[in-house]
């Protein structure tokens, strides 16, 4: 029968290339000589580092740049809020979104099922499975959602027939 999965997640390889990218304008760019500014990576989590709120937002703007550059979603970014570190200092924790919540796959699940298209969705984890006879039902659930779901990066992954 044929599937496909709908999942939700950055490719962690160029989210590492650009903040490395965007450290390195960071480095480079004459308004932030002599600051602490610098972008910090974990398994999935950023923080951001600054001396001022205004710095701050132009950290995240490099950032930003450098990801949409890369391929990289910026609706996969869930920023934190900022945080004083002493004196003038200031820390963000960006927060990267991985695979798709229950409540976001519920709502998938629903625009599936009322759009009358003979298909199945069926929440596996973080991904939402989609079966259905034919081919071109698979297609137009696809075309679907690309127009439907916009607060959320989805991407289709093992189409099989």
């Amino acid at each position: 029968m044929p599937s496909f999965d709908v999942v939700s997640e950055a490719d962690q390889v160029e989210v590492k290339n650009a903040v490395d990218q965007a450290n390195k304008e960071i480095t480079t760019r004459f308004d932030f000589k002599g600051s602490d500014a610098r972008v910090e990576q974990k398994e999935h989590e950023l923080t951001a580092y600054a001396d001022s709120d205004f710095q701050l937002g132009q950290v995240r703007d490099v950032l930003t740049t450098k990801m949409a550059k890369r391929n990289v979603d910026v609706r996969f970014l869930d920023l934190g809020k900022i945080e004083k570190i002493g004196g003038d200092k200031v820390k963000q924790i960006i927060k990267i979104k991985n695979g798709i919540e229950t409540e976001s796959a519920k709502k998938i699940q629903r625009i599936i099922k009322d759009s009358k298209i003979k298909v199945q969705a069926s929440i596996q984890g973080d991904a939402l499975r989609v079966t259905g006879t034919k081919r071109d039902d698979l297609q137009a659930t696809i075309a679907l959602l690309k127009k439907e779901v916009t607060d959320l990066p989805l991407e289709f992954e093992n189409f099989r027939d």
